[in-house]
């Protein structure tokens, strides 16, 4: 017979490792599955300055570590390994992973967010080194610095104008003439003065220089092939994230854009004893401190679904 516990979290970062923290506390013994990448998308984030409690800043697999050794003080049970399947069919839920099969009274999903990136060898290499794909997390680290936007939709009009407050001027870099931004966005980001275009552009290759850092990128033009160099400290990559929800498609209900629908205001799915929490279910703020508060959200919500069902 498979194992069965109180609440299965699945996926990591600060949304899972918060509930873990909290049901834990809550003498829940939570298992936690980290996914193949522990700690979610800030460990591919170098400093972190704007999570509060860190004057000094930190790194961002650092933190993520702290968040891990905290959850597994309490009881944590945090397993390396990959939920592959669900089954929400009936209760208790069935969890399938790499290496075995558990069941569950409850589930926590936090599986994150990806973002879109250009797909260069280079874009990975550099990450969190003048590359980025969050200009909220990253903008004061390029004051008066001249940074590059790629994309055309409104979350990169926001980056740009975002960026505007810190950076001495913004290029944005899209395929095409047109953009797929609204009007307004894109009206915002033509009358501010810091922004500048190279449309009918893609980004080819990004240089870094002798500290290891972004110095500038390769622009292909789509209308005639031609090359040319283009001079740069940041790059900030703003073509969209993904929702990590493959396995819950027809699973649980998802929006329009793949992000697992919650109710207003809290954490509950569409099946009653599954919530979710962090990047997986909030298209808008995608911060470590709002995933963390969401991950406290859903384990308060978890433990009150628990206790009413006797459980």
């Amino acid at each position: 017979m498979s194992e069965l516990h109180n609440v299965v979290i699945i996926g990591s970062g600060p949304a899972g490792y918060t509930a873990a923290i909290y049901t834990a506390r809550a003498n829940l013994k939570p298992v936690l599955f980290q996914g193949m990448q522990p700690g979610g998308q800030l460990t591919i984030t170098t400093d972190v300055e704007n999570f509060p409690g860190y004057p000094d800043g930190i790194m961002g697999p650092e933190m993520m570590e702290d968040l891990r050794k905290q959850a597994e003080r309490f009881g944590t049970d945090v397993r390396f390994d990959e939920v592959t399947e669900v089954d929400f069919s009936k209760r208790p839920f069935t969890i399938k992973s790499q290496f075995g099969e558990i069941q569950a009274q409850s589930v926590i999903v936090s599986t994150g967010a990806t973002a879109k990136l250009i797909g260069l060898d280079s874009e990975m290499r550099l990450m969190g080194h003048g590359v980025s794909a969050c200009a909220t997390c990253d903008a004061a680290f390029f004051p008066d610095k001249e940074v590059v936007v790629v994309g055309g939709g409104d979350s990169a009009m926001e980056e740009a104008n975002y960026l505007t407050r810190f950076a001495s001027k913004v290029t944005i870099v899209h395929r095409r003439e047109g953009l797929r931004a609204s009007k307004i966005m894109e009206d915002r980001a033509r009358a501010n003065t810091k922004i500048e275009w190279a449309l009918n552009n893609t980004v080819e290759e990004i240089h870094a220089g002798e500290n290891g850092k972004v110095k500038g990128i390769t622009l292909r033009s789509t209308t005639d092939d031609s090359e040319q160099e283009f001079g740069c400290e940041g790059l900030f990559v703003a073509i969209g994230h993904s929702p990590n929800t493959k396995i819950f498609t027809d699973k649980l209900e998802l929006d329009a854009k793949g992000y697992v629908a919650v109710t207003p205001g809290g954490t509950a799915t569409s099946v009653e004893g599954v919530f979710a929490c962090g990047d997986v279910m909030d298209a808008i703020y995608r911060q470590a401190i709002t995933a963390a508060g969401t991950g406290c959200m859903a384990a308060i919500d978890c433990e009150r679904w628990l206790e009413e069902q006797d459980l």
